[in-house]
Order: structure tokens, then sequence, then C-alpha cells
């Protein structure tokens, strides 16, 4: 490979780890607003339903707990993501950095 196939590889390379990076950071932020919005959505649910008379919300109480259940495992799966997301993000950091090296080197 020559050195222009080469400078240009590792070019396109840096652009791609650039992009995921970007991705990663939107990503998060996704994931934080999701939970904060799982949360106040499981809030206003419960808050809701115990301003009316227990008699007359037995209709949607039946579907109360299924719904909080699911909420619930949703807000899980974005803990998840969220707890994994600062070594994501470092590692497409370095990698970056990594491609950035390279492409200085091979610029130089």
């Amino acid at each position: 490979m020559g050195a222009r196939s080469e400078y240009d590889a590792a070019y396109f390379t840096l652009l791609r780890a650039r992009e995921e990076h970007d991705h990663l950071l939107r990503y998060r932020e996704f994931l934080e607003a999701e939970q904060e919005r799982l949360d106040a959505f499981a809030q206003a649910t419960q808050r809701t339903t115990d301003a009316v008379p227990r008699q007359l919300r037995r209709p949607v109480d039946a579907t109360t707990k299924a719904l909080l259940e699911a909420v619930g495992r949703r807000r899980s799966v974005v803990l998840d993501e969220l707890g994994r997301m600062d070594d994501r993000i470092a590692g497409a950091e370095a990698f970056v950095q990594e491609c950035e090296t390279e492409v200085a080197e091979l610029r130089g």
C-alpha cells in the first residue's frame, strides 16, 4: 500500500472513530433523558390514580401494575446501558486519539 493510500485509510478511520464517539455521546444524552421521562411517567401514573376513589378506578388499576412493570423493565435496560456508557465513551475517545496520532505520523 502506498503512503497516500495508507494516509487516506487512516484518515477515514479517524473520521469514522469521531463519528462513533459523537454517536455514543448522543446516545448517552438520549438514555439520560429517557430515564428522567420514565421516572416522571411512573410517578405521575401513581400520583394521578391516587386522586380518584378506589372503587371508580378499578378498571384502570387492573392495568397499572403491568404498566409500571413494563416501565420498570425499560428503565432497567436504560440504566444498564447508562452503566456501560462511560467505558464505551472512554474506549471511543482512546481510539480517536490513536487514530489522530497515526494520521499525524503519516502526515508528517
